[in-house]
Order: C-alpha cells, then sequence, then structure tokens
C-alpha cells in the first residue's frame, strides 16, 4: 500500500493517505509529492500511502489498511478526500469505512478537503449523489482531529461557527517553482507565447474551450500580429485535432504537447509569457491556473462569484465569466503593455513568496499540526 519507497526506512512524521489513482495525471498525488519534498527539507518525513480499492476491491482494500496502520498508532494521518477517490460514482461511503479504521488504530487524523463541497448537477441522481456527498464531508470534518480546507474558509457556507479545528492551506502548483525569471525587456518586439494548461475531455466541453481560445487567439493577433500557442496537459492530445482545424492557415503557430512531466511542463511556462485560463473561473482549487502564478507570468481568466485569499492580490487579468470578447482585450493589454506586463508579473511572484510556495505551504501544515 505505500507509495514511497527510498526513505521508507525513516520513521514517518506524518502518512498522506490516498484513494483511487487517477489518469493520466493524478493531481492529489503530486500535491502529496510535493508537499512531501517542502517537509523534508523542514525536518518531517512524510510517507505517501494509497488503499487499493479500485484494484483490489473494497473488502481487500480496507483488510490491507488495516494491517499496515498498526505502525501509525500517534502519528499524523492526512486523509486525501475528493469524492471520486473514494467511489466509482462519487458516492464516497468508503472515506467514512477509512476513518473508523484510522480511528481504531488510535492515528491523529486530518482530512484534507480537495472538494469542500458536492459536485454539481441538477437531475435527480446528481442531486442524490450531491445529497451523499456533503453527507459524508461533514461527518469527516466530524470525526477528524483538524480539518484542512484548500480555499479560504469563509467561503464554505457549512463550516460551523467558532470551531478551531478548521484550516485553510492553499494548494501549490504541481510543477516545478520558476519564479526567479526577469522580465522579458523585448516583449513589445518578439513573437509572444501563450499557454494553454489543460483542455477539458468531455468532447462537448472541449468544443466550447477551443472555441473560446481559438476567438481569443485570433482577436489578439489582429491587434499584435502573429502569436505561438502551447496547448498542454490533460485533454490537449485530445483536442489535437479541434485545435488544428480552429487554428489552420492563420497567424497562431499551434504547438499541442499533451501530458508531460512536471519539469517539462515548468519549462514551457517558463518560455511562455501569458497563461490563458478557459475552463472556468481562476480559483484556488485549479493548479493548472496556479501553475502561471508559479511561473510568474500573468493570467488571463475568468472572475468567479467567489474569490479571496491570495487570488485578490495574483496577477490576473480578470474577465467577466464567460465575456470572450473581454478575455481578448486583456490579453492585448498584457502582451503589449510591458508596464502591465510587468506588474502582474511581479504581484505573482509575491503571492507565491508569501502564500503558494511549498515551503510556505509545509510550514503551515507544520504549525496547525503542532497547535
Amino acid at each position: 500500500m505505500a507509495e514511497n519507497s527510498e526513505d521508507d526506512k525513516k520513521d514517518p512524521s506524518l502518512v498522506a493517505l490516498l484513494g483511487r489513482r487517477d489518469a493520466p495525471a493524478d493531481g492529489v498525488q503530486d500535491y502529496c509529492t510535493f508537499l512531501a519534498g517542502a517537509l523534508e527539507t523542514r525536518g518531517a518525513h512524510m510517507v505517501l500511502a494509497r488503499v487499493r480499492w479500485m484494484e483490489d476491491g473494497w473488502f481487500r482494500g480496507l483488510q490491507q489498511l488495516w494491517r499496515e496502520s498498526i505502525e501509525w498508532r500517534g502519528q499524523w494521518i492526512l486523509l486525501q478526500y475528493t469524492a471520486l477517490s473514494w467511489s466509482h460514482r462519487g458516492f464516497p461511503f468508503g472515506a467514512q469505512a477509512v476513518l473508523a479504521i484510522l480511528h481504531r488504530r488510535g492515528v491523529r487524523c486530518a482530512i484534507v478537503f480537495h472538494e469542500p463541497d458536492r459536485q454539481g448537477g441538477s437531475s435527480l441522481l446528481q442531486r442524490i449523489r450531491g445529497a451523499c456527498q456533503d453527507w459524508v464531508i461533514r461527518r469527516l470534518y466530524e470525526g477528524a482531529s483538524k480539518s484542512i480546507f484548500t480555499v479560504p474558509l469563509e467561503t464554505v457556507a457549512w463550516l460551523p461557527v467558532g470551531e478551531d479545528k478548521a484550516a485553510f492551506i492553499p494548494i501549490g502548483a504541481n510543477i516545478p517553482e520558476r519564479i526567479h525569471r526577469p522580465a522579458p525587456a523585448g516583449l513589445a518586439a518578439k513573437v509572444k507565447t501563450v499557454i494553454v494548461f489543460g483542455v477539458t475531455d468531455s468532447p462537448e466541453a472541449a468544443a466550447q474551450e477551443v472555441n473560446v481560445i481559438s476567438g481569443v487567439m485570433l482577436e489578439a493577433c489582429n491587434a499584435l500580429g502573429r502569436l505561438r500557442l502551447v496547448v498542454l496537459g490533460r485533454g490537449a492530445a485530445e483536442a489535437r485535432e479541434l485545435l488544428a482545424k480552429a487554428f489552420y492557415r492563420t497567424a497562431v503557430e499551434l504547438e499541442v504537447r499533451g501530458v508531460l512531466p512536471a519539469e517539462q511542463v515548468a519549462d514551457e511556462f517558463e518560455s511562455a509569457d501569458a497563461l490563458l485560463f478557459v475552463r472556468g473561473a481562476v480559483t484556488l482549487r485549479r493548479g493548472s491556473a496556479l501553475a502561471g502564478v508559479a511561473s510568474g507570468i500573468p493570467i488571463i481568466g475568468y472572475r468567479g462569484e467567489a474569490w479571496s485569499g491570495p487570488l485578490e492580490q495574483a496577477g490576473v487579468e480578470w474577465s467577466p465569466s464567460q465575456d470572450r470578447g473581454s478575455l481578448a482585450r486583456g490579453l492585448i493589454r498584457v502582451l503589449s503593455d510591458p508596464q502591465r506586463w510587468t506588474e502582474l508579473h511581479e504581484r505573482n511572484l509575491e503571492v507565491q513568496r508569501n502564500y503558494l510556495s511549498w515551503n510556505r505551504i509545509a510550514e503551515r501544515f507544520q504549525a496547525i499540526l503542532a497547535r
């Protein structure tokens, strides 16, 4: 069940406990891996473990957890929660069974809520699923010694007032930090590069997103001339044909990279001038958007209904939701105005240093768990 191998002989200070592995990229595992690396530099050893219910079935998966967790008594276990980590179809009752075993083993359990609310949907089945998720989330909160939320606490409407076991720790970008690059001196003279990190993998959503991306890029080309567009991450390869058709015989130089190792993703961001984000609103739960912060490049994206915390200070050129014209104007402004580019660049560097660096996140975990 353990995920780590090289340092398992050390006595862990913490265990990050995961459910089903996501594919082709597992953002929660990446989160835990980066957190473990940052904790290691601060003198705390964290190992990753996984309940293999997807591969072995729930009975054998929980049996294995029962055997392995005998070694965890008295330690902090960071149970990572998303609905689909603990269920085939979004009914995450398995997470409640996992928490019950951890209680029997006498561990100290902190729940990391990557999803603090039910997932959306208006059909009868989706409403039933959402009600089940709400129930599980609240039971996990009640049963945990600490609860870590990746969004500001004031945005979680159901949290009880006056309790002190809940804490906000933002996620970081799942790529190496590249925050020391200088602002490009010749921004106005070079062929600018816009990066898109991730395309929704459903055909209907992908078609809508490509339509927005192409509309924004072509309008920016009309104002600025030739541009380079790099599309990478989940769903990029699947959208290759749509993207190629949208930019055929245009002034946009299209490069589709697909899913890449974290170091190569960081390289692509380091050579880009702006991140165009169209997969919904830019929020603290969007690691693909926070990659722009970690890389110090301006972000062009939609403002959500509820936003607070570090994003208030970040270098984002905000647009109203679903306003493609505003996105295009924002991109043109960022790529044509070196002063504006530098302002947003420096904002992102400051937010990364103060809130979203993995060292800062690890520091917050240690402070909260030591209370």
